[in-house]
């Protein structure tokens, strides 16, 4: 049975045919690999943006990227070991999630957490682990100390660190403060509870006289306020200044200058604490006038002269 092709008889047909179907076949490859061409290209961009971010993002990456290929070369080159190279993959990771804080000097952190005042510096070290370090700094807290209360005592080396004779110095200085409050509200049972109830205990008033033992003392405060009050006078108010303080391990005493309206000299005044059973108590109050014009009527000590 013969088969008739409606094609030409001119013996190209074979060739022609072939090459069409592999122009068919190519066609047909291209555009099923399309996509999988097209999304390789879109991660490549994606890993570019990531890379360019990342490396703009404090220069943490490139800092770590050179580590990493240092530690590689230096270990190809038979000069680390893996200990070295994870010492720097730990380096590395210690960097990446380092703040800005850490990465200061001590001396800027020191600088920048002196503007701080003592409960914002308290706040500071409950946030992170960072700001903890940061804030006990021991530089820092001295730092607070001297703006706070005073430059006198640059030299002292706290036993226990400067954040606890910061806090042991507060507590004085609020104590203290506490006994002003006491005398302008005339409070005889507050100023029997500051009172160390004891026989050496001694109190210097204004007027020269001097009271020994507690009950005396206290006695003392209760006279006073009283002739006060029969006097009709209004409760004393009080300027305090220039308070300074030195604290150690058991007591404690307080120096400053007390002014009583303007028509009277100003005082002089210090006040010694005792530490008893991690309570402070008043064990001595002296309280004198202020000559006038201290400075320059201040005696000169005198000469002994001996005979020949």
């Amino acid at each position: 049975m013969e088969m008739s092709f409606p094609f030409s008889g001119n013996g190209d047909f074979p060739f022609v045919s072939l090459f069409l179907a592999l122009i068919v076949t190519l066609v047909c490859c291209f555009v099923s690999l399309l996509p999988f061409r097209l999304l390789k290209f879109s991660q490549s961009d994606k890993t570019k943006a990531c890379n360019c971010a990342c490396s703009n993002s404090k220069g943490f990456v490139g800092a770590t990227d050179s580590m990493a290929v240092t530690a590689t070369a230096r270990m190809m080159n038979g000069g680390g070991g893996g200990g070295q190279v994870v010492m720097v993959e730990r380096e590395r990771q210690q960097m990446i999630g380092a703040s800005m804080m850490e990465q200061l000097v001590p001396e800027i952190t020191t600088h920048a957490l002196s503007y701080l005042d003592y409960p914002s510096l308290c706040r500071l070290s409950m946030t992170n682990s960072s700001m903890r370090r940061a804030a006990n700094d021991d530089n820092a807290w001295k730092a607070l100390y001297h703006k706070d209360f005073t430059m006198e005592q640059d030299s002292v080396t706290p036993a226990n660190g400067w954040k606890a004779y910061y806090a042991a110095t507060r507590a004085i200085v609020n104590i203290n403060q506490q006994f002003f409050d006491m005398i302008r509200e005339r409070s005889v049972p507050d100023m029997g509870r500051l009172w160390l109830n004891a026989d050496y205990v001694k109190c210097i008033h204004a007027s020269g006289e001097l009271f020994t033992g507690y009950n005396g003392v206290i006695g003392s405060w209760q006279l006073a306020f009283n002739w006060e009050a029969e006097a009709g006078e209004a409760g004393v108010d009080f300027e305090v200044r220039d308070v300074r303080s030195r604290v150690l391990s058991d007591v404690a005493w307080v120096t400053m200058k007390a002014y009583v309206g303007m028509e009277q000299r100003p005082l002089n005044v210090t006040n010694v604490f005792e530490l008893h059973n991690g309570q402070w108590y008043m064990v001595h109050h002296h309280t004198s006038l202020m000559l006038a014009n201290a400075a320059a009527d201040q005696p000169q000590p005198m000469m002994l002269m001996l005979p020949p």
